[in-house]
């Protein structure tokens, strides 16, 4: 018998492992970001009011403009950009980054490093 890793399960498993340490509060809100194959989100979340503060993806109209795509490193980019203006637009410099039970590789990287070039801080 062949066994078959399901992916996906072992990306929640290693989220929910995560997310027992990471959380966002008013001072330090969470930075979370999810990954599919063609697009990429990213929300600044108070865990503790459960509230999303901010949030930017490939489908919103200003990276639209920029005609990129979700599913490369140069959209990621675009996104980071657009989740920390967001950010600092409401207040918000310092933030906890929640990778997803995703690597820290690729496209999950380079939000990350977009969004400290643009001013947040984590």
């Amino acid at each position: 018998m062949i066994k078959r890793i399901d992916r996906k399960a072992v990306r929640l498993k290693k989220h929910k492992s995560i997310r027992k340490n990471v959380v966002g509060v008013a001072e330090r809100p969470r930075l979370a970001v999810f990954r599919s194959l063609n697009h990429i989100y990213a929300q600044v979340i108070d865990d503790q009011h459960g509230v999303t503060l901010a949030a930017a993806s490939s489908l919103d109209p200003e990276f639209k403009a920029a005609e990129l795509s979700g599913g490369n490193i140069a959209g990621a980019q675009k996104v980071g950009e657009l989740v920390a203006k967001k950010a600092l637009d409401k207040g918000i410099k310092q933030v906890v980054f929640d990778r997803g039970g995703n690597l820290y590789h690729g496209r999950i990287s380079a939000l990350a490093e977009s969004a400290r070039e643009a001013g947040l801080s984590f």
